[in-house]
């Protein structure tokens, strides 16, 4: 089961986007900002970090920065209704997959099936 950890400040996004990517068959952590994913980023092993970008105490960029060093094997997507601005903002944005607000939940759980579909194919 793919194990993803969802950092998102807004708390109805949040529970929204945690039920529809666990009632699509996903483990889901969810936290409500960068300083409350990095713990656990420390301890536990996540597929895929799942972040807003715009975030109190770290925004979601430099949660992916410290997530690369921590655990570069994590994938990393961006859900943000703010992303030229915050990229434009960090010219050392890591690579990421991004998907700006609003979306439609069977779009969120389409890309990250096919980020792991992907990597399927590649180790193939």
């Amino acid at each position: 089961m793919i194990r993803i950890l969802l950092a998102e400040d807004d708390s109805a996004m949040r529970t929204y986007l945690k039920r529809a990517l666990e009632q699509a068959g996903f483990s889901v952590m969810a936290v409500s900002c960068g300083t409350e994913a990095l713990p656990l980023i420390e301890t536990e092993i996540y597929d895929l970090l799942l972040s807003d970008i715009v975030m109190p105490e770290m925004d979601g960029i430099e949660l992916a920065q410290r997530c690369n060093e921590l655990s570069p094997s994590t994938k990393v997507m961006f859900i943000t209704g703010f992303a030229a601005v915050a990229l434009r903002a960090h010219g050392d944005a890591p690579h990421a997959k991004m998907l700006s607000k609003p979306f439609h939940l069977k779009d969120l759980v389409l890309e990250v099936e096919r980020m792991f579909e992907d990597s399927a194919v590649a180790s193939l």
